[in-house]
């Protein structure tokens, strides 16, 4: 499971909103294992004064945050932030521009269709 909140200025995420969700699902199936069915990704768009960054970082700063159960390896977390950066590049989005943070919580933190998400049965292994 990953939630994915991804931010950035109005401008910028509008006509890229599918190829950036596509960038970053494919990253997590093929860095995670995550089935192509599972792609739960918030666009939050922002006005100029409403997103505040360093004048190091141009109009297409773009952060991504992904919460996801705990259990990932760091060599499948380290492939999933360079298949990222890697991707975004291909978009024509500078890996200056792009900041990345991975929160994971214990299943038991996560409450999915009524259930706490350890008492689920997953298609998938969270261990990789």
């Amino acid at each position: 499971m990953a939630q994915v909140k991804i931010y950035g200025l109005n401008a910028h995420l509008s006509g890229l909103r599918r190829q950036l969700s596509d960038v970053i699902h494919i990253a997590a199936i093929e860095a995670f294992g995550l089935p192509e069915s599972k792609r739960f990704h918030r666009f939050i768009s922002l006005n100029r004064e409403e997103f505040i960054f360093p004048n190091s970082r141009s109009e297409r700063y773009t952060i991504i945050e992904v919460s996801m159960f705990e259990g990932r390896s760091v060599a499948a977390k380290r492939s999933y932030i360079n298949k990222l950066f890697a991707g975004l590049e291909a978009l024509g989005i500078e890996r200056q521009d792009v900041e990345i943070t991975l929160f994971e919580t214990p299943r038991h933190n996560w409450g999915i269709r009524g259930k706490i998400a350890d008492e689920l049965d997953l298609s998938y292994e969270v261990r990789v």
